[in-house]
């Protein structure tokens, strides 16, 4: 990254000293013979790194730089093709990345994907203290820190002389082995004691078992898996870490609605492409491709209506639905939100995290709802944790659809917040029975 600034820096002064017309540099992209000569011989790395600062630095400032002839459609695709071959992805991968970050960072993207995420754990608090754990397991030889300062019962661990799955403590439940990400869904849910929730997905256990610590091991927790291989590191999880409030069961989240709807707060944890947790599963770069993403899109809309269709919006605690994703896919994302928002009666309401980067409320000439600016991302190059979405909902009303609004409120507000144009107390008599289109 460094020397890459070096290059701009050296290129913005080598232009203004290089005649009036801001002529171009001398860099030139490869022929078709070269291109050909390329692919025969093992990738020169050097070369290609060397190559794509080049690109970087005719695309900074690209009137001034570039070569006659060459369009920046050019550059890009010569971007794409030695980015792909440095690091390992197939060209989908990394236009998809270049859509989503500027050059320079989606190269600082795929560069945190080539390390692995610190090791890091959750104090199991039904059983024991973060103060209390840290000294038991340092004096077993690992070498460890608080996680930061969001999170409460988070250890990092930097190296081990033991096995970290396999100490007494782990073995009897005072810790779990969880990503740092996956502490912010439940962070963001924030169950309360005596409450009725539910975790649509939660295989193998690891937020539905810190949702039972958060509630104390009061009310219920449903724990539900749709794959019944899953099932087993699901219940034995719960059982290693002393969780008395929850009932495991195997339904397919899509039908949870008609198995209860009268939960105070679900958490859906959706399937999805993987795409923020490349450094844990490196094929994820030869193998996703556009239809896995759509394929994954297509099942949260059904399960993230069924989450919202399971909650019951009288709860006096609660009425709350968070979504969250291992992914950084704006189909998988700001795109099912928004397909929510449009279809059930729920509001974006703030995730209760104090970091991460708001979400698209526009991404490539599609405007989503503006409120989409509440939704929270996580970056593996960022926040050093596995690329992660995270959304929080309130339920409004128990409608099976939009709130129905009358005649003409749509266009006034411009697609905008309805809550806004009518008021909850407005008679609404006159528009019973209407189905607010779309």
């Amino acid at each position: 990254g460094e020397e890459g600034e070096d290059d701009e820096e050296g290129g913005a002064d080598s232009d203004e000293g290089s005649g009036e017309e801001g002529e171009p540099g001398d860099f030139q992209l490869p022929s078709a013979e070269e291109e050909a000569a390329e692919a025969d011989n093992a990738p020169d790395t050097a070369m290609l790194n060397t190559r794509v600062q080049e690109v970087l630095r005719v695309l900074v400032n690209f009137r001034e730089r570039r070569a006659e002839g060459t369009s920046r459609n050019d550059y890009m695709d010569r971007l794409t093709k030695d980015l792909g071959t440095i690091h390992g992805y197939i060209p989908f991968l990394v236009d998809l990345f270049l859509q989503l970050f500027n050059p320079a960072e989606a190269i600082e993207f795929m560069q945190a994907n080539d390390t692995q995420r610190p090791i890091t754990i959750r104090t199991n608090t039904l059983k024991t203290r973060r103060k209390e754990l840290a000294a038991q397991l340092i004096s077993r030889g690992m070498n460890l820190d608080p996680i930061d300062k969001w999170s409460a019962v988070g250890l990092v661990i930097y190296d081990s002389t033991v096995p970290i799955g396999a100490t007494p403590e782990y073995l009897a439940g005072h810790y779990m082995l969880q990503s740092a990400s996956s502490f912010l869904p439940c962070i963001a849910l924030a169950p309360q004691e005596q409450e009725k929730v539910l975790d649509m997905c939660a295989s193998p256990g690891g937020k539905s078992t810190y949702l039972a610590a958060m509630m104390k091991n009061t009310g219920v927790l449903f724990s539900n898996d749709a794959n019944p291989k899953r099932l087993k590191s699901l219940a034995a999880n719960i059982q290693r870490m002393g969780v008395r409030n929850s009932v495991v069961t195997n339904y397919d989240g899509r039908v949870y609605p008609s198995v209860s709807a009268s939960f105070d707060r679900v958490l859906l944890d959706a399937p999805c492409s993987g795409l923020g947790v490349i450094s844990k599963d490196p094929s994820v770069r030869l193998q996703k491709d556009e239809g896995d993403i759509s394929r994954c899109s297509a099942l949260q809309k059904e399960l993230i209506l069924a989450a919202i269709d399971s909650v019951d919006a009288r709860s006096k605690t609660g009425g709350y639905i968070v979504f969250s994703t291992c992914t950084i896919t704006v189909e998988e994302n700001e795109a099912t939100i928004d397909y929510a928002l449009k279809r059930r009666h729920v509001k974006l309401v703030e995730t209760g995290l104090d970091f991460g980067v708001p979400g698209f409320a526009r991404f490539r000439g599609k405007n989503f709802h503006p409120s989409l600016n509440l939704t929270r991302r996580f970056y593996p190059h960022v926040h050093n944790m596995d690329g992660f979405f995270v959304a929080k909902l309130k339920k409004l009303s128990n409608v099976k659809g939009p709130k129905p609004v009358p005649d003409g409120v749509k266009d006034k507000t411009k697609g905008g917040d309805v809550e806004d144009a009518v008021s909850e107390d407005e008679d609404m008599e006159e528009v019973e029975g209407e189905e607010s289109g779309e």
